[in-house]
């Protein structure tokens, strides 16, 4: 069935569904976003019939969704990597992750933590020797790069959002949302101990869903010494399924620190962080141990 013919022809929701079509498809996009990208990786990974598989990439090659990359001639092989339309994608698979783990793994409640030893908690631990994928974010000053430092350990902080005071208010019942405040505290911390984390060869990143020039407000305001990065389009979010929360109409990330080796691989994770401060001293341990 072509998308002109099926019902409600000018709904959106219909003539998306006609292309993503099932679950699979969407594990698909999901798995590419993650970084595997060639078609033995993604039949490992997802577990299904090479025929479905191929059926199912050929459909989104097909809509624009992705495109080959040939990486061998002798025989030919292709990586299939999200085009523009691909990524457009992402704000839908980051909402579909937080829809299940709110309200189908959880008890609905809006919150931007999470408890020890749940499936959500479980999951980010399970990054520990992922790589992180190859995107560019966008740093406060506008510049394009990589969320990790190259050479050298990074630490990747995530936060819900920080406010620079007569920049931009705090949302609408921020206080009353369980771990989203204590971002300003968190910053401070890791600038007070920036000179610490560079004398044990690590470079620190924060990490956020909010717009360069928000971040960069705030960067001004706190006077950090190292920089800010915007992942407004959910670009790491999907690639790593890292845990967010909704509100007031923006996609959050959950409070979480990664510590990533100078190839851009995760090494060691905090998750949940119900300690602001003190997780920053925890982190400067588990880089001097290393």
């Amino acid at each position: 069935m072509k998308r002109a013919d099926l019902p409600d022809s000018d709904c959106g929701i219909a003539q998306a569904l006609g292309v993503i079509g099932d679950w699979w498809t969407f594990l698909v996009v999901r798995d590419i976003a993650g970084g595997t990208t060639r078609f033995d990786g993604l039949q490992r990974e997802l577990g299904v019939s090479r025929r479905a598989l191929a059926e199912r990439l050929a459909k989104l090659v097909e809509h624009g969704v992705l495109e080959r990359r040939p990486y061998s001639t002798r025989p030919p092989r292709h990586d299939y990597v999200l085009t523009a339309k691909g990524e457009g994608l992402l704000p839908a698979l980051i909402a579909l992750q937080d829809w299940g783990t709110r309200h189908v793994m959880g008890d609905g409640a809006l919150t931007a933590t999470s408890e020890t030893g749940s499936a959500e908690s479980r999951r980010v631990h399970e990054l520990v020797g992922r790589k992180i994928p190859d995107v560019l974010l966008e740093r406060h000053d506008g510049e394009p790069v990589a969320p990790g430092a190259p050479g050298v350990w990074t630490v990747l902080y995530f936060f819900p959002g920080a406010f620079a005071p007569g920049a931009q208010d705090h949302p609408p019942g921020w206080a009353d949302i369980p771990g989203a405040t204590g971002c300003t505290l968190e910053a401070l911390a890791y600038a007070s101990r920036f000179a610490d984390f560079e004398a044990a060869g690590a470079t620190i990143r924060g990490v956020s869903t909010q717009r360069p020039d928000q971040l960069a407000a705030f960067v001004a305001h706190a006077k950090l010494p190292y920089p800010l990065l915007s992942d407004q389009n959910d670009r790491l979010a999907a690639g790593l399924l890292l845990p967010t929360f909704r509100t007031a109409g923006v996609d959050r990330f959950k409070r979480l620190t990664l510590l990533a080796d100078p190839g851009s691989v995760v090494r060691a994770v905090q998750f949940p962080i119900s300690d602001p401060a003190g997780s920053v001293d925890e982190m400067l341990a588990l880089v001097r141990d290393r």
